[in-house]
């Protein structure tokens, strides 16, 4: 029966499952669905992140390389830099957690960066820079 509610109307799942937990009814419980959806949670919160720090290596790479295009987009790429900095300290606060999940795909997510960006402008071989440095609220490059 859950599976079914499950599948074709998900808020009101929902709405039961946290109506279950409430009573401690637990043989009303959805255990594999509920299973499935804590860990999506947490799945999302990590390609969040991900994201987040993708856009702000992205942005802070094109302060520090992109001369072309510097004098016209200049302020608006620190703007992005504010938000994406914000946005992860957002996530961090909710999910101290992530920061040991994000020093870790870090190198990942730079070379990620680095590659897309070659394509746009000329980045130097020896461009990496460290999770410390980018974090830094005063840093755009």
């Amino acid at each position: 029966m859950q599976d079914k509610l499950y599948d074709h109307d998900f808020n009101l799942w929902v709405e039961e499952m946290a109506s279950a937990l409430r009573n401690r009814d637990m043989k009303a419980m959805d255990w594999n669905n509920l299973l499935e959806e804590i860990e999506d949670m947490g799945k999302s919160e990590k390609r969040s992140l991900e994201s987040y720090l993708e856009r702000l290596i992205e942005h802070i790479l094109k302060l520090k390389y992109w001369e072309a295009e510097k004098e016209r987009n200049y302020k608006h790429w620190q703007v992005e830099v504010v938000n994406f900095r914000n946005r992860i300290f957002r996530l961090l606060d909710r999910s101290p957690s992530l920061k040991n999940y994000m020093q870790n795909i870090y190198p990942k997510i730079f070379n990620d960066a680095v590659s897309a960006q070659q394509i746009e402008f000329t980045i130097p071989q020896d461009n990496f820079i460290e999770l410390k440095q980018i974090l830094k609220k005063d840093y755009f490059g």
